[in-house]
């Protein structure tokens, strides 16, 4: 039995079942190994190892002692933490600091476009009709704002009490812990994270089914507070940012900073910010619970009011509320494999992440949930032949984009000696790939040139644009709003293949192009190289 703080009133001692952990008032010192599961991040790791800085330092004639007995070639935990305050790269993303400038100020901009036209104009593109100017119809969308998601007590109660809670089940709910990446500018440091996402998706949805029965809150009150709930969650991402970017300065925590004050801001100050000692990993927190969380209790929402409504709910309405569920799930059940994820190694604690998690991820991603909970279920009627084919092929790509994902993670987990079998579900066949074929690199790293990895390189990626596509086609094409995730979605992960192609091809070198030539498909096999 595995006991919570709550119940002994008191820090537990470790429990001897395997994977799980009491929950804990610091830190444990000890590793723990866990499994892997199915997880939407990639993770490339571009950042040299110590065995890299100190080969450089040799090559460039330091010497490999010294008479206080450090080796001049291997940089101390003091100067690499010095050394990783200032980014020395001069590379900027995003276009700089016009860039993300003009990101801060689009992006919440059209987050309140997409609302209006999903709610006041049938799902259509607001636009001036003949006989209004173009001052009017903006005055006309600021008075729609104001009186439609102005951001009241009842949004803010909502919105932060769903944070709070999940916090609180993030800290006091069963989990397992993992240790994270060496911190090259940490000495080597691994941080522990503790992950107990399983019971956290779980526990809130018994805890909103029953707040639903009970009558107490209304599952489909989040349908109707929509827009104030995402006016909340605008103001709370921009907030955020600026607590996070100025508690990291004021505390000295600052992390590859480019001089740029709008751009850091933008990128973040922090790596890795943590409260309770540690124990409450913001990143963690917030890319995991927050959005997809919210995308799954909207889906909900709308099933409880079409059901309410109509007395049924629709094959459409089911078919959204499947595809987040499972994305949720999947996320929780495969938490342990995001702490080598390049989001939680490198990616630092700024605006891009905050917001996104807190907002952008949620309130824009669901588009495909509003609009089907906004019309009557013959606006977007599929035929059941078609309706079924939504489902056994969403299935299937479920299933490859889980073991895939799976097999990748379980794979760096052997080779680290940390693997240990979870029952969390949904357990699926050919999760992880026996005695896999691999290619040697010169860090001494290997890459997995079997199971899904030998069809095509980036075939997770494929999977996540079917996710997108169909969460559009679903709703038909009566609204572009929809199809927002999609065509968002889709030349952002283009890119990013890229990008972690010639990241790979420059750490790896001819491993990398052995592994070309060896899969030469990059997303469908004999189709897409």
């Amino acid at each position: 039995m595995t006991l919570t703080r709550s119940q002994l009133g008191e820090t537990p001692k470790q429990t001897s079942h395997p994977g799980f952990v009491e929950t804990p008032t610091r830190r444990s010192t000890r590793a723990r190994k866990s499994t892997a599961a199915a997880t939407p991040s990639d993770t490339s790791d571009t950042s040299p190892s110590s065995s890299q800085l100190l080969s450089k330092a040799k090559a460039n004639g330091a010497a490999t002692s010294s008479p206080n007995g450090r080796p001049r070639g291997r940089p101390s935990k003091s100067s690499l933490a010095k050394e990783h305050k200032i980014d020395t790269s001069g590379e900027f993303e995003f276009g700089g600091t016009p860039g993300v400038t003009s990101m801060m100020i689009v992006f919440p901009a059209l987050m309140y476009y997409m609302w209006i036209g999903a709610t006041y104009y049938d799902g259509h593109l607001p636009w001036p009709t003949p006989d209004q100017s173009w001052l009017q119809w903006t005055i006309m969308m600021g008075d729609l704002l104001v009186t439609g998601a102005w951001p009241g007590v009842k949004a803010w109660v909502i919105y932060w009490g769903f944070f709070l809670f999940e916090a609180a089940c993030y800290l006091y709910l069963p989990g397992v812990y993992v240790k994270g990446k060496a911190l090259e500018w940490e000495g080597g440091k691994r941080l522990d994270y503790y992950c107990s996402g399983v019971w956290s998706f779980y526990t809130t949805i018994v805890l909103a089914v029953g707040l639903h029965v009970s009558g107490l809150f209304k599952l489909d009150t989040v349908i109707d507070e929509f827009g104030p709930i995402m006016s909340v969650a605008i103001i709370s991402g921009f907030v955020v940012s600026f607590v996070a970017y100025g508690s990291a300065l004021w505390r000295g925590a600052e992390h590859r900073m480019s001089g740029h004050t709008i751009y850091d801001f933008f990128m973040g100050a922090e790596l890795n910010p943590r409260m309770m000692g540690g124990w409450l990993d913001f990143k963690m927190f917030f890319e995991v619970r927050l959005p997809w969380y919210i995308l799954f209790l909207l889906s909900l929402g709308a099933a409880a009011r079409q059901y309410e409504t109509f007395g049924y709910v629709s094959g459409e309405v089911g078919f959204v509320l499947l595809a987040h569920f499972l994305y949720a799930n999947a996320c929780s059940k495969g938490e342990e494999c995001i702490v080598t994820s390049w989001d939680m190694y490198y990616e630092k604690w700024g605006f891009m992440l905050i917001f996104w998690n807190l907002a952008g991820v949620p309130l824009s991603y669901c588009h495909c949930t509003i609009y089907l909970a906004n019309h009557a279920p013959s606006e977007y009627h599929w035929n059941p032949f078609a309706l079924a084919l939504f489902y056994i092929s969403y299935l299937f790509v479920y299933w490859v984009w889980d073991t895939c994902n799976s097999q990748k993670n379980r794979f760096r987990q052997m080779e680290r000696c940390t693997l240990i079998e979870r029952k969390t579900f949904p357990q699926l066949p050919w999760q992880t790939v026996k005695d896999p074929k691999t290619i040697k690199t010169k860090t001494g790293d290997s890459i997995l040139v079997d199971g899904w990895y030998g069809y095509a390189r980036k075939i997770h990626y494929t999977c996540d644009v079917y996710f997108a596509l169909t969460w559009g086609l679903i709703t038909g094409f009566s609204s572009p709003f929809p199809w927002f995730y999609a065509a968002f979605f889709v030349p952002m992960i283009l890119h990013r293949a890229i990008r972690d192609q010639q990241k790979c091809r420059s750490r790896y070198g001819a491993a990398w192009e052995e592994y070309e030539k060896r899969v030469p498909y990059l997303f469908i096999p004999e189709i897409i190289g």
